[in-house]
């Protein structure tokens, strides 16, 4: 069992920058893949980014890719998301998500933390 939580969402003008972290529990973190995803509001579930168990392969939407970066300490059991250059439509629930499989489909992933509200003013 994995237990997720998010924090480091909020209000911020656009062209800001935040960082989202996930703090996970458990002692086998360093086994899994994590990856971020995101709800905006009235829409589906979308993959934002993912990174390997030891941190060293990361994948990207084409959406966010070159703004957002993804990157974890295992040692602290966190997964973290620098977001720069933040736009309005990136406005929505990000979540992290934890599964033994590298992927970018949500389906694959077992754990997932309650959410953390990002909002973009433009």
């Amino acid at each position: 069992q994995v237990q997720l939580v998010e924090s480091g969402g909020g209000l911020v003008q656009a062209g800001g920058s935040l960082r989202l972290s996930c703090a996970a529990s458990g002692r086998t973190f360093n086994s899994y893949a994590m990856g971020w995803f995101r709800q905006p509001p009235g829409k589906e579930r979308e993959f934002v980014a993912t990174i390997n168990w030891s941190g060293r392969i990361t994948y990207y939407a084409d959406s966010v890719k070159g703004r957002f970066t993804i990157s974890r300490d295992n040692a602290k059991n966190t997964v973290y998301l620098q977001m720069n250059s933040l736009k309005p439509e990136d406005t929505a629930i990000y979540y992290c998500a934890a599964d033994k499989t590298y992927s970018s489909s949500s389906v694959n992933y077992d754990y997932w933390g309650q959410g953390t509200q990002v909002t973009v003013s433009s």
